[in-house]
């Protein structure tokens, strides 16, 4: 196996490890009702009002894939964790929703197209972002939106993507671009926060 591969084999390993404990913390699992219903808010804001065809890329274990459902859209998710895509089948089971095992940057959907994209913290830690986002703009139906949970965290060495760059990324392929700062709303993570957290609803 190639050093990338084996980069790769890493990162799902661990983010299969990481499975059992994910919804622990209070924005994976959304257990806290006051978490959850912040939310599903924020969702029926960003969403289209009637059902839709939604793909939710790096769903881990199917959180907001489960919000959009209960909302009446019809949802495909794709993580490149099989533990994960596993736990979001049990979680959405019985539901009109479809998991998949993929990479989140090419996800393996054929020539299916969607209403929306909703890719939580996922978009930052893409070797390209540009390419990824130019990928998904094509897998958009005409008027159709990607909306975009991101944000920068830590101090000393920050990871994350800004909202400019992201925004700066977006515009040649998007009609509108709007950017939800979300850094205030402590329920929605359970806690105070410092850093850049943010939305991006971009309508193509």
């Amino acid at each position: 196996m190639s050093d990338v591969g084996d980069r790769a084999s890493a990162a799902r390993v661990d983010w299969d490890a990481e499975a059992a404990s994910f919804d622990d913390e209070p924005d994976h699992g959304l257990r806290d009702p006051e978490v959850r219903r912040a939310w599903a808010g924020r969702l029926r804001d960003w969403l289209p009002p009637g059902p839709c065809d939604l793909l939710d890329l790096g769903c881990g274990t199917g959180s907001l894939s489960l919000l959009a459902a209960e909302q009446g859209h019809r949802v495909t998710g794709v993580d490149a964790s099989p533990a994960m895509v596993e736990r979001a089948r049990a979680k959405l089971a019985g539901r009109d929703a479809l998991f998949l095992h993929g990479d989140a940057a090419a996800p393996p959907v054929g020539q299916r197209l969607y209403d929306v994209l909703l890719v939580r913290h996922v978009l930052w830690a893409l070797p390209d972002p540009g390419r990824a986002l130019r990928h998904w703009r094509g897998l958009l139906r005409p008027g159709g939106r990607m909306v975009l949970v991101e944000g920068v965290w830590g101090t000393l060495a920050p990871v994350g993507i800004p909202a400019g760059r992201l925004t700066a990324l977006l515009a040649p392929l998007a009609a509108r671009v709007r950017v939800e700062r979300l850094s205030q709303d402590a329920v929605l993570w359970g806690k105070a926060v410092t850093d850049e957290r943010y939305a991006v609803v971009a309508v193509v």
